[in-house]
C-alpha cells in the first residue's frame, strides 16, 4: 500500500470517528440535554448513553439540574411610611423541566431577577419601616411562594428566597443607632437599680435577722436567769425549811430530855417561852401564846412577887 492508500485510510478512520462522536452522546449525572429534530422539539435526554441522527438531530440546550444560587443587586424599595431603602436578595432555584426551561422564557435568570424586584416592591410597599426590619422571615416566605408560582411555567422551582441586606437611609440608621444606644443605657440603668434594690433588701433582711437573733438571745438569757433565780429561791427555801426542822427537832429533843430528867411544869413553860422567843427571832410583832402557857406564866410571876415581899 502506497502513501496515498495510507492517507486515504486515515481519512476514512477520521470520518468514522467524527460520525460516531456526532451520533453518540453521554449525559452525566445531574444534567439533561434538549434535542431538536429539524428545528422541532424531539426529546429530553437524561443520564446515560444516547444516539442521535446526524444532520437531522441537534442538541438545542444543555441544562444543569442541580440547585443554583443567584445573588441579585440591591433594589430600591419604598415602605408604606415613605422610607426608601436598598434591599438585595438571594434566590435558590432548581430546574425541574428542561423543556419548559428551554422554551418557556428567553432569559430565565433575568426574568427571575425582574420578578424578584417587582414582588419585593409589592411586599415592602404594604409594610412600615419597623415591620420591614423585623419581618424578614415573613417576607422571605411570601416572596418564595409568589416566585414559585410565577416560575412554574418556566420549569423552575424556587426553593428559598433570602433578604441578604436591608440598607435604610443614613439618617434612619443614625436614628436607629441612637435609639439602640438609649435602649442599652436604659437597660443598664434598670439592671443597676435592680442590683441596688436587691443589695438594700439583703442588707435590711440581714439587719432584721440580726435583731431577731439578738432578741432571741436576750429572751433565752432572761429565761435562763429566771430559772436560775427560781432554783436559787427553791434551794434557799429548802435550806430554811431544813433549818427550821432542825431547830424544832432540837427543841423537841431538849424538851424530851427535860421530861426524862424530871423537870416540873414551870421549867417546861419557861423553855416553851424561850422556844417562842427564838421562833420570833425579834422580827415578829405579835405572838399568840396558848392559854395554858399564859396561866403558868401568871403563876410564876405571882410566886416571884411573893418571894420579893418576904
Amino acid at each position: 500500500m502506497g502513501l496515498k492508500g495510507i492517507i486515504g485510510l486515515l481519512v476514512v478512520i477520521l470520518v468514522i470517528v467524527i460520525l460516531v462522536s456526532s451520533i453518540v452522546r453521554i449525559v452525566p449525572q445531574a444534567k439533561a440535554i434538549v434535542v431538536e429534530r429539524l428545528g422541532a422539539y424531539q426529546a429530553t435526554w437524561s443520564v446515560g448513553l444516547h444516539f442521535k441522527v446526524p444532520i437531522i438531530d441537534r442538541v438545542a440546550r444543555r441544562v444543569d439540574l442541580k440547585e443554583q444560587v443567584v445573588d441579585f443587586a440591591p433594589q430600591a424599595v419604598i415602605t408604606k411610611d415613605n422610607v426608601t431603602m436598598q434591599i438585595d436578595t438571594v434566590v435558590f432555584y432548581q430546574i425541574t423541566d428542561p423543556k419548559l426551561f428551554c422554551y418557556g422564557v428567553a432569559n430565565p435568570i433575568m426574568a427571575i431577577e425582574n420578578l424578584t424586584a417587582t414582588t419585593l416592591r409589592n411586599i415592602i410597599g404594604d409594610l412600615e419601616l419597623d415591620q420591614t426590619l423585623t419581618s424578614r422571615e415573613t417576607i422571605n416566605t411570601t416572596m418564595r411562594s409568589s416566585l414559585d408560582v410565577a416560575t412554574d411555567p418556566w420549569g423552575i422551582k424556587v426553593n428559598r428566597v433570602e433578604l441578604k441586606n436591608i440598607i435604610p437611609p443614613t439618617a434612619i440608621r443614625d436614628a436607629m443607632e441612637k435609639q439602640m444606644k438609649a435602649e442599652r443605657e436604659r437597660r443598664e440603668a434598670i439592671l443597676r437599680a435592680e442590683g441596688e434594690k436587691k443589695s438594700t433588701i439583703l442588707v435590711a433582711e440581714g439587719h432584721k435577722e440580726s435583731q431577731i437573733l439578738e432578741a432571741e438571745a436576750e429572751k433565752q438569757a432572761a429565761i435562763l436567769h429566771a430559772e436560775a433565780e427560781k432554783e436559787k429561791m427553791i434551794k434557799e427555801a429548802e435550806g430554811r425549811s431544813e433549818a427550821i426542822l432542825k431547830v424544832q427537832k432540837a427543841n423537841a429533843d431538849g424538851i424530851r430530855f427535860l421530861r426524862e430528867a424530871g423537870a416540873d411544869e414551870a421549867v417546861l413553860t419557861i423553855k416553851s417561852l424561850e422556844a417562842f422567843e427564838k421562833a420570833a427571832d425579834g422580827k415578829a410583832t405579835k405572838i399568840i401564846i396558848p392559854s395554858e402557857i399564859q396561866s403558868i406564866a401568871g403563876l410564876a410571876k405571882s410566886l416571884v412577887e411573893v418571894g420579893k415581899e418576904e
